[in-house]
């Protein structure tokens, strides 16, 4: 703050520094957007491994070609993606507990639709007066979450459907009516003080078809019990050593909730039964142990339209709007059969979208190109979608599955992504993702084999090799945009030129917006060249422009010439930058000449 003079003296002040740092987004994460049996469907999830892949979305599939890109993608060099399921018909398992009494009923639904939540089981247990406790099981039969006091009152901080809607990863509750759940397993009636005298008494105990008898305690016994917990504890204790070995009842539990004892198997998919010892009225109430899901489904490979989907709903290519990070874009269904005649129409919605959000869109060569006469001419089906934001790339890659241990034909886009994301690492996005270094290890081999020649025919139409070469191995050997064929003479031939120019937008897009309601003068315009000045002097001391001093790499102009005082009155700032791009060397021409020898005099 201003310093004010009082006293003879020296006074120090601090002054903010007018050098606002510029910082470079990320160039390299990539989005899938397919199909998968498992995962939340049109919502975007970041991973940063494949191990969160499976997790999220259950693994390798075989009818999933999302699912072996994704891997690709990691195993070539990736390290973010975002996921967005699609699935035509996939539905939601559910467990529906009905109310201890009339009209009402507790339904609890799984978060993502699919089969695999048909494992999922779900418990209700007494918490006492007018509160429930919720557990839920996970496939393996283990509890994943569990949720104590729950009330029905939506007026309770502790509402049911509130606390679980927005704790839980796994379900969502909806509660129907009034009615009090059903608890699981076996409930007693009340049992009140002093204790019904059950000396002697044999209690027979049954779960999955076993039966297994044992007396509770003898007359004047040490172990008779004096009050409800105590005898909670020695009937849990006799239930246990009753069949040691099946886990139903060597893992059994017996709880007091209020006046009552809730008894519950160790197997959550086998109920607890027990009978004998009338005065306990243990057998008052016998259910399972927990309430099994069902009505689950994977539903099936998505079309055009579920791709497509909307913009205002969010749903389809359209999921990833929010998503602010997202720099490349793979769609490896497109490229099977099925997609033949909708294939553009994808595209080019896909496409509309890279261009609104600066996004880079990788495409597959369809399946159906198995030569290359047949690519040739099945490229011009593409000529509508020549976009300078998208790359196209053939053949298909063959590598092992794991599933099977047999060669799969894949589409590239996962791969080559991955080649992508390690290229900018290593060198950086102004290197082509291209040559001997954008090597694919673990490709074994292409389904349609390339020569030179060969490669010649489609390099100049923008279709992007990949090749195989003695000692090097399989590579991507090509660099150009789908606008990059030789008849089109766009200046965004090449993608390192086109990612290297939506990185220099997006960078600046998001680092001078503290210009904005800022005064408009000099002042303002010199904090812009410095440090817009500053942001590309460190990308040319990197490599990324071509020319040998700055004055031939780039320029940043904003001053009187760019923003006229009738840019001033309507609150405009022009910035004008300029930068000289490094393409690649595509075409490398030796020249040799034999030199006669000379003639000795």
């Amino acid at each position: 703050m201003p310093v004010t003079p009082t006293y003879p003296g020296v006074y120090i002040e601090e002054l903010p520094s007018t050098v606002r740092t510029i910082t470079g987004v990320s160039t390299s994460v990539t989005a899938f957007v397919g199909y998968t049996p498992r995962g939340p469907v049109n919502t975007p999830v970041t991973l940063t491994g494949f191990a969160d892949y499976e997790r999220r979305f259950g693994g390798l599939a075989a009818s999933s070609l999302l699912s072996y890109a994704v891997r690709q993608f990691f195993l070539k060099g990736g390290a973010t993606a975002i996921v967005v399921r699609l699935a035509s018909g996939a539905a939601s398992a559910s467990a529906v507990i009905p109310g201890a009494g009339d009209g009402g009923s507790l339904t609890v639904s799984a978060r993502e639709q699919g089969a695999w939540a048909d494992s999922l089981r779900v418990a209700i247990d007494p918490a006492g007066e007018g509160a429930f406790d919720l557990r839920v099981f996970g496939p393996s039969g283990a509890v994943r979450e569990t949720y104590a006091g729950l009330s029905l009152d939506p007026e309770s901080p502790r509402f049911a459907e509130s606390v679980v809607g927005q704790s839980s990863g796994m379900v969502t509750l909806k509660v129907t009516g009034t009615a009090f759940p059903a608890y699981s397993g076996t409930v007693s009636a009340p049992i009140g003080l002093p204790l019904p005298d059950v000396a002697g008494q044999e209690i027979t105990a049954t779960a999955g078809g076993e039966s297994h008898t044992f007396t509770l305690y003898d007359e004047n016994s040490p172990d008779k019990p004096r009050t409800l917990p105590q005898l909670a504890l020695l009937l849990e204790r006799r239930i246990r050593a009753a069949a040691p070995t099946d886990r139903a009842f060597s893992a059994a539990r017996v709880h007091v909730r209020g006046d009552r004892l809730h008894v519950l198997a160790g197997d959550p998919g086998a109920a607890l039964n027990l009978t004998g010892a009338t005065a306990l009225n243990l057998a008052s109430s016998v259910r399972p142990p927990s309430f099994p899901f069902s009505g689950g489904g994977d539903g099936s490979p998505p079309g055009a339209a579920d791709f497509i989907g909307s913009p205002d709903a969010k749903t389809g290519i359209h999921a990833l709007r929010d998503v602010e990070d997202v720099n490349l874009l793979v769609l490896p269904e497109l490229a099977g059969e099925a997609f033949d005649d909708t294939r553009i129409d994808v595209i080019a919605q896909a496409v509309a979208l890279c261009e609104e959000k600066r996004i880079f869109l990788l495409l597959d060569a369809p399946r159906s190109w198995s030569t290359l006469d047949r690519a040739r001419s099945g490229l011009a089906e593409f000529d509508s979608v020549r976009s300078d934001h998208a790359a196209l790339y053939f053949p298909h890659i063959r590598v092992t599955d794991p599933l099977t241990g047999r060669l799969r034909d894949l589409p590239p886009s996962g791969a080559v992504a991955g080649v992508y994301a390690r290229t900018d690492v290593d060198r950086g996005v102004w290197k082509a993702p291209a040559g001997t270094e954008a090597t694919l290890p673990g490709v074994r081999a292409f389904n349609v084999p390339l020569t030179d020649p060969e490669n010649g025919l489609i390099n100049v139409l923008a279709l992007n090799a990949l090749r195989a070469f003695p000692v090097i191995g399989p590579v991507v050997w090509g660099a150009r945009t789908l606008a990059g064929a030789d008849r089109v003479s766009s200046p965004w031939k090449y993608v390192p030129v086109r990612r290297l120019a939506l990185f220099l937008e997006e960078s600046l897009y998001r680092g001078t917006k503290w210009v904005v309601f800022e005064p408009n003068d000099e002042r303002l315009w010199s904090q812009i060249r410095l440090n817009v000045g500053a942001f590309l002097h460190t990308l040319f001391l990197r490599g990324a422009f071509q020319g040998t001093s700055p004055r031939e790499a780039y320029f940043v102009r904003c001053d009187a010439s760019t923003t006229t005082q009738d840019d001033v009155n309507r609150g405009v700032v022009n910035v004008v930058v300029g930068f000289a791009p490094l393409k690649p060397a595509e075409f490398v021409i030796v020249q040799i000449e034999q030199m006669a020898g000379r003639l000795q005099v």
